[in-house]
């Protein structure tokens, strides 16, 4: 059996479930009978709006669902998918239940962190099905371990062949082995570039044909092997770099997604007070 993805599941069950509930909430804005116009103070304004209220307060049931490993039919998996799904058709349900009126007051506030976490978790469903492919493609069959392994192992064979050398090659190598930072802070693991990496610098030295001209032969033979090794190192720097920033872009996500999640439950609290003891 071909392995499904969340979106696919049960060949996209939860897909069509929240199409219908979207093409039901327009069909019921639509044909209500609306004689004063359209707000959240219609019947169909209140049944909307219950009905994103009751789908927010399952939504975050997930957080639950996802650490409980009994007790449940459906697979989490399935929650997963109608969780994207169904968050998605929240969109136009919310929408739909302002009537497209939008103000200064707690209401839009609801709304409004409404649209940021659901944007929020599109970006989650992007990382959680492209990432995973991603950091494969970029360490093969390695781990991370075993290429912080082999950088460790590069910079002992770097220190070995550079001690024939003159001091500037020296130098150079040993920025390399101490200071080439590999993770470290949240900036420091989501960077894409390093332009002030010791080994990134170290190669155009390695490489320069004036401080090449003053090496014997023996020496010259040394400096190309070393020259070898630190490129290998280079690109082992690159996809260690390149998996940490993977992992971290996941980490940051989630720290930015749950707790947005739960300002939207506080104001969604505080909407639903402020309609049935204020209006």
């Amino acid at each position: 059996m071909p392995h499904q993805t969340v979106l696919e599941y049960r060949h996209y069950r939860y897909l069509k479930i929240a199409l219908l509930v979207i093409v039901t909430s327009i069909a019921a804005y639509v044909f209500q009978d609306a004689p004063v116009g359209r707000y959240g103070g219609t019947p169909v304004g209140y049944a909307l709006g219950i009905a994103a209220a009751a789908v927010v307060f399952w939504l975050m049931w997930f957080g639950v669902r996802k650490r409980q490993y009994t007790g449940s039919k459906t697979t989490l998996q399935g929650w997963l998918s109608a969780h994207v799904y169904l968050g998605a058709a929240l969109i136009i349900i919310t929408t739909l239940h302002a009537a497209f009126q939008v103000g200064w007051n707690i209401h839009t506030l609801a709304y409004l962190l409404l649209l940021i976490v659901i944007a929020s978790g599109f970006f989650g469903v992007y990382a959680y099905l492209r990432f995973p492919t991603m950091q494969t493609n970029n360490l093969g069959d390695e781990t991370l371990n075993a290429v912080l392994l082999r950088i460790g192992d590069l910079d002992k064979e770097a220190q070995r062949l550079v001690m024939t050398l003159p001091d500037k090659f020296n130098q150079a190598v040993q920025q390399s082995v101490q200071y080439t930072l590999i993770g470290g802070s949240v900036r420091n693991q989501l960077r894409l570039k390093h332009p002030d990496c010791p080994t990134n610098k170290a190669i155009p030295i390695l490489e320069d044909q004036t401080n090449k001209a003053e090496l014997n032969i023996e020496q010259a033979q040394t400096l190309h092997a070393l020259y070898s090794v630190m490129l290998r190192k280079q690109k082992a720097v690159v996809r260690a770099r390149r998996d940490i920033r993977f992992r971290a872009m996941m980490q940051v996500w989630l720290y930015v997604h749950v707790p947005l999640s739960f300002c939207l439950l506080a104001a969604l609290i505080a909407h639903i007070i402020s309609v049935f003891f204020y209006w």
